[in-house]
């Protein structure tokens, strides 16, 4: 079976290395797909005869086995990868070329996400004596982006920052079409998006493109502890006696341990095959770790298959239980749906260190399932697709335009945005939402108002007898619009933090757009509000929170 990675690796071959418009490109990989041919290696390998049936088109898939088999001698997944340094040096180990940027700029996740870092300022009291002046777009993508932190902890800032973008590119476009300044399907309904998989943000559907091999965590310390990580048997023996015995029993597979402000977690799976063998399986693991009772929380949930006599149509019998951690066993269960993973128990425990996490919480916890269920799984030998994965949004738009004018980056990248275009990713050969621009699109989107800056500035003048100060230079302008907006998503995680333990991920998300409607700056109807600004009362924002109870 084809993984992703050798789908994106095709896509990349024929729009990058071929220069195959998105669209033929999606339809020529389906019909190698119905040949069997699902990855760059098998057309490479495979008779010529068998992909000119499969393309009905004996030159371009000459063209493109040749193309194949090139890749495949150098050494390439594909023609568009860069040269890398020697793999054998050090800084080849831990380099990675950063395509997202503009130029093959050397850079680790970590820094790549350091990086794209926004201002953030929660203090109360400057948030609630803060106007701002802005257009809506840039508050659709600050609500976005803060709502991710919620509904996809797993999700980096530089993917949050993709998503959110896309989100506003869609809106932005619907409006366009709305008020007639456009017209005509949009790109995803003319199928640029097919193909791949979608994420409600807001409650618009967005493709998306998984970021595959993409590694990265927040400011968490990873470990495997002797005590932690040990495989221990479900039946009570120690895993040097399980070496030991002819007939070892099934044992515990546990992920690494993870620290936060104080806060540990580990995760741990085991199979099982009934309902009724959960109660003494989580007692033993228990007695055979002592440790573990002294943990605030050890939350557990599985997942059971039908069983063979079970009529048609019967579901996957699934429970689980919190302990206290709230939504932990919901969260545990719908990673293993994710994976398709049953016959399985999890047990995830947390030692809370005295400081809440916040959304970490969440990311951190979905970590440890996924990585006990992927340790256990290899254990076993099953097949599994785990997820989570870091994500891009899909800029269709952009991708349609540009095929349009030939590959010119010269129109706007998307709907909302305010920036020009980017060139094609060369890691997928798709468009995407470069983080580094929506960050710079919310960095410069959130003036001052007229009465908060120049009318104070007069009043003081007048008062003192002094001559007006002079006008801000642009360093100092740019300055007072990044505070803007730390204090705008200090108010929004404000306000979202206030919800998250009481909704769900799909109600909060029900209920971001219609927040964002209750604050958004008001224009005029019509084109002629198109793109106008308005003023925000941040203090407005703050009264969206959870009333205290």
């Amino acid at each position: 079976m084809a993984t992703q990675q050798d789908l994106q690796e095709l896509l990349r071959m024929l729009t990058v290395g071929r220069k195959v418009p998105m669209l033929q490109a999606m339809t020529q990989i389906k019909a190698l797909q119905a040949a069997d041919l699902r990855s760059v290696k098998q057309i490479a390998e495979a008779p010529l005869a068998s992909v000119q049936s499969a393309l009905s088109d004996d030159k371009g898939a000459r063209a493109l086995q040749n193309a194949c088999k090139a890749a495949m001698k150098r050494g390439l997944s594909t023609p568009s990868k860069r040269e890398a340094p020697d793999a054998a040096t050090p800084q080849a180990k831990r380099a990675k070329t950063n395509m997202y940027m503009t130029g093959p700029v050397e850079m680790t996740p970590q820094e790549l996400e350091k990086s794209l870092e926004l201002p953030l300022c929660m203090d109360e009291e400057r948030i609630s004596n803060t106007v701002i002046e802005t257009n809506r777009a840039p508050l659709v993508l600050a609500f976005a982006v803060e709502l991710l932190r919620h509904t996809m902890p797993e999700q980096p800032l530089s993917s949050r920052l993709s998503l959110g973008q896309a989100v506003v590119s869609a809106n932005s476009r619907s409006k366009a079409v709305s008020l007639g300044l456009d017209k005509g399907p949009s790109a995803d309904e003319e199928g640029w998006g097919e193909g791949q998989p979608r994420v409600k943000v807001m409650g618009r559907e967005i493709a998306v493109l998984k970021r595959g091999g993409y590694e990265w965590r927040g400011e968490e310390e990873e470990k495997v502890g002797e005590q932690e990580s040990g495989t221990v048997e479900a039946g009570g023996s120690s895993a040097s006696e399980t070496q030991l015995s002819p007939t070892p029993k099934p044992t515990w597979a546990a992920s690494q341990s993870i620290t936060l402000k104080d806060s540990t977690f580990i995760a741990r799976a085991i199979p099982i095959s009934d309902a009724s063998q959960r109660k003494a399986l989580v007692q033993s693991l228990l007695n055979d770790i002592p440790h573990l009772k002294t943990a605030s929380h050890n939350a557990w949930a599985y997942r059971l298959r039908p069983p063979r006599d079970a009529p048609p149509g019967a579901r996957v019998r699934e429970e689980c239980f919190d302990d206290g951690e709230t939504g932990c066993g919901d969260l545990m269960l719908r990673t293993m749906r994710e994976s398709n993973t049953v016959d399985t128990l999890v047990v995830l425990t947390r030692w809370f260190g005295g400081a809440f996490l916040g959304p970490d919480r969440w990311r951190l916890m979905r970590s440890c399932v996924t990585a006990a269920l992927s340790e256990r799984l290899r254990k076993t030998g099953a097949e599994v697709t785990l997820g989570g994965e870091a994500l891009w949004g899909l800029d269709l738009e952009g991708a349609r335009a540009k095929t349009k004018t030939g590959g010119a980056t010269t129109m706007v990248g998307g709907y909302g945005s305010g920036i020009q275009a980017h060139p094609a990713t060369a890691v997928v050969g798709m468009q995407i939402h470069r983080p580094e621009q929506a960050r710079g699109y919310l960095l410069r989107s959130f003036g001052s108002t007229t009465s908060t800056s120049v009318l104070a500035q007069e009043k003081e003048a007048a008062s003192t007898g002094k001559s007006p100060k002079k006008a801000k230079t642009q360093k100092a302008m740019e300055a007072e619009k990044a505070e803007n907006l730390g204090l705008l998503l200090g108010a929004l995680r404000i306000v979202f933090d206030s919800w998250a333990d009481h909704l769900g991920v799909a109600e909060l998300d029900r209920r971001a757009w219609g927040w964002y409607i209750a604050v958004r700056p008001d224009v005029d109807s019509g084109q002629g509000g198109w793109g106008a600004k308005g003023k925000i009362e941040l203090g407005d924002v703050l009264k969206l929170r959870r009333p205290a109870q």
